[in-house]
Formats: structure tokens, sequence, C-alpha cells
């Protein structure tokens, strides 16, 4: 198949359901055609297959790049109107080492206002529609992107995770999505990227379609420091030391866990006791239980050098006329608000945090000590099985209502562990099923092997519209 072939497949597929569920925000369509001509130049020249596979182990894939990073020449607004006339004039340092792979971008996909909510509509682009069921959310902040691979218009696309916004898009358009360890895979280069505290909770990473794009993916993201994930090491199933928990303990801010989503678990843990003949052991973390109170207060911790995190109503000024939550809810009322409400919302709720610094360093301390709990727990060889979402993709503005639910992927981010969401298959509405996989850090090739042999057992990504 020529690589002109392949792309034109896809920017077919683009036009064919991107009307539905507005996932590709702006395409580039002429230039990656004109790509995908030069990669069929450079196979008919013939230098060799060894040697193209070394240089450019992604040569012709097409991609699609969450909108928040920096693509040559596409908008890099993060849904925030005052920035619709920005675009960029440089790559984000893991787009240009995809491109560098060979890999060629077809367009960016659409995420929440400012990357902080997880349904992704905003007031540049509008709303993005789950393929599985247009009424449903795509999730956020890389909703876009989750949206676009599931209805199979790339094949594998660049997400950023600080609360879940990997994690979340994958388990509820039925994809995979990786979160590395922190600090490994690059994040300057997308908008807003994290500063203070935040630098070690945001990060970068795959998301696809097929379990085995994660690991050439985040080998090519990471660059020199994939050297420290592991990624060469045989993983032997068989040893892996498997812990289980069905649900956070039963914080009062979230939602109780779908009983589809319980059992769909409850299958993975039947499967890997009686196929692998391991002992699943089941766990009870008693801090998960406070997973959102923790995210939410380590978020807004001060540094080490003492620098307070950066307030989200600055973020939504983006550096022009100060944003002032109260007005702008006045304004929404009557429909005058170029922002969303969560985002206003969320505007109005970070001073509340502010209030009570004692609880807050209580909650800090607690955050420190749940995350030794965890590396101890899992330790060189441990994999633990986590709901990735207490309910499956939710009908569009109901996450209003239940705003916390997030906090079954956000508290990953403040531990700094790799975790890898797993499809797991469709509810009997028809809605992706998944689970959490993760491990201690660096230890991201446990997770990555586990996915790729769940993806074996519970068969992986569905094409919506297929049942």
């Amino acid at each position: 198949v020529t690589c002109i072939e392949v792309v034109e497949a896809y920017v077919e597929r683009i036009k064919e359901v991107n009307p539905l569920i507005n996932a590709v925000v702006k395409d580039r369509f002429e230039e990656a055609l004109q790509e995908a001509r030069q990669v069929d130049q450079l196979l008919a020249e013939g230098p060799g297959d060894d040697f193209l596979e070394e240089k450019f182990p992604l040569l012709g894939v097409p991609i699609t790049v969450k909108e928040a990073f920096a693509l040559h020449g596409m908008p890099n607004t993060s849904g925030l109107v005052n920035r619709r006339n920005v675009i960029a004039t440089s790559d984000a340092t893991v787009v240009s080492r995809l491109k560098q792979a060979g890999a060629i971008p077809l367009g960016v996909t659409n995420c929440s206002e400012l990357c902080m909510w997880y349904e992704s509509s905003n007031k540049v682009y509008g709303r993005t529609n789950n393929p599985y069921d247009l009424q449903r959310i795509v999730g956020g902040s890389s909703g876009g992107e989750g949206g676009s691979l599931a209805a199979a218009c790339s094949v594998i696309g660049v997400g950023s995770d600080i609360g879940g916004s990997i994690r979340m898009p994958a388990f509820f358009n039925g994809i995979f999505g990786h979160k590395p360890t922190t600090g490994v895979v690059p994040n300057d280069g997308q908008f807003p990227n994290a500063q203070g505290v935040r630098t070690s909770f945001l990060c970068t990473g795959p998301m696809c379609r097929y379990a085995e794009d994660l690991e050439l993916m985040l080998r090519v993201m990471a660059g020199p420091g994939a050297n420290k994930l592991k990624l060469n090491e045989k993983v032997s199933l068989e040893k892996i030391k498997f812990h289980c928990m069905d649900h956070d303990g039963g914080s009062i801010f979230v939602s109780p866990v779908d009983k589809e989503i319980l059992q769909a678990q409850k299958k993975v843990v039947e499967h890997l006791e009686s196929e692998l003949g391991v002992q699943v052991r089941r766990v009870t973390i008693h801090k998960m239980k406070y997973s959102f109170q923790i995210w939410s207060a380590m978020m807004s911790s001060k540094d080490s050098n003492g620098q307070e995190a950066q307030l989200f109503s600055d973020l939504l000024g983006d550096h022009g006329k100060p944003v002032w939550p109260l007005w702008e809810l006045i304004k929404w009322l009557v429909g005058m608000s170029s922002h969303t409400l969560p985002a206003i919302a969320l505007g109005l709720t970070e001073k509340l945090v502010k209030l009570n610094p004692g609880g807050n360093a209580k909650l800090v301390s607690m955050g420190k000590s749940l995350q030794e709990e965890m590396e101890a727990l899992l330790g060189p060889d441990g994999v633990l099985l986590y709901p990735s979402h207490p309910i499956t993709a939710p009908r569009h503005h109901s996450p209003i209502c239940m705003p916390f639910n997030f906090a079954y992927t956000a508290i990953f981010n403040v531990l700094g562990l790799p975790v890898t969401q797993c499809p797991l298959g469709l509810s009997s509405e028809g809605l992706p099923l998944g689970i959490q996989l993760v491990a201690a850090s660096y230890n991201d090739h446990l997770t990555l092997a586990v996915a790729r042999y769940l993806e074996k057992a519970f068969g992986g990504w569905v094409l919506p519209g297929k049942v």
C-alpha cells in the first residue's frame, strides 16, 4: 500500500465522520498529502527497510494532535476565545519528535477550555460528540483526540494529562491511553503549560487504538528519556504481582462505580487467575477515599522554591485583561460570556481552596504518605487494577452535576505513577468499558505488557456502529 493511499483513506474518513463528532477542529490535508508523496518517493529510492525502520520508525503513519500542542501552521488556542488568532510558528517537542520519526499530522483535535475540564467543548470550536453515542461526551481535556482515534480518523495521537486528560477520553472512547511516569516525556510547547508544583503532575503521552503502538510512540516521544523506562526488559506476566481495588472506598464527592464497570474488572481478575495462574490480591488503600481532596490540595500547593500555583483565572485572561469569575458568571447567565461554565466555576472555586491552609497542608502530607504506600505496595513487579472512571461516558453537560468523578484518574497524577487505560469491550448500552493499570514509577513496561495481553483477551478497540 502506498503512503498516499493510506493518507487519502484517513482524509476521506475524517470528511465522512467529522461533521457528526466535530473532533478534528483544523486539518492540514494538503500538506499531509504532499508529505505522503515525499514518503513514497523516499521508498522508491530504496535506501533499505532496516535503515528506514531505524531512522523513521513511524514513516508515513497518519497522526492527530491535541490542539493545545503547537503544530506548525495550526491554531493553538486551547479553546480560549481571546487566543483564536494564535497560529503555532513551531512544533512542540513531542510533535517535532513524532514528525522526525516520519509521522504525518492530519490536523489538530478539540479540547476543553484551557484543558481543565472533562467535557471537550469551548466557545472557539464548539462541542465534540462521542462516536459511540453522539449524545454523550468524549471526555477531556484530550477529548477530540479520543473521539478521532475511536472513530478511526487517525492511527495514533498526542494527549496530555494533569487529572486524567488522556485516560478519561481513552476510557469514554474505548481506546488505549498511557500516562507515563512523571518527568520522562517533555511537556514543552503546549498551552497552558504547567508551572510551579504542577510541572511534576502534568504528563504528555500516547493515545491509540492498538496496544502495541503505545510503546513505540512512548519511545519516540520520550527521546533519550526512554532509557529510564526499562522498555527493553522482557516482561513475564506470570511473575507480576497483581493487586485489585474495586472503588475508592466511598468518597462522598464521587459517584459509586457502575455495576458493568465492576463486572468488567471482575472478568479481568478471573481471566488473569485462570489463564496465567496468578493470584490477584484484593487491597484496600484507605487514603484513596480522599483522592479528590488530595489532588486539589497538591495542585494548589507551593513548589519547593515557595512559588505559588498559577491561578486559573489568570490563565483565562491569557496575559490580557484580568478575568473576574463572578462577573463572567453574570455575563454567562445572559449569554454574554466568551467562557464556558466549567471554566467560570473553576475560577470561582479556586479561591475557596486557599481559605483553609491548615487543611491543605494535612492533605498534601497525606498525598506524600499515599505515594510511599503505593510505591511500597507495587514495588518492582506489581500492577494495580483500578476503575478508570466510576461511570461510562455521561451525557453532554451532566459532568457539571458530578464534577469530581475525575478523581479516579487524577490521584495518579499527583502520585507520579505510570498508568495505562485499557478498553474492555462495550456495555449493554454500547458504551466503552475499561480499566486502569497502575505500576510503580519507571515501571511503564509492566502496564504496557498487561495492556497488550488484555487486548488479546478482551478484544481491545471496537469500531463504533459495529454492534
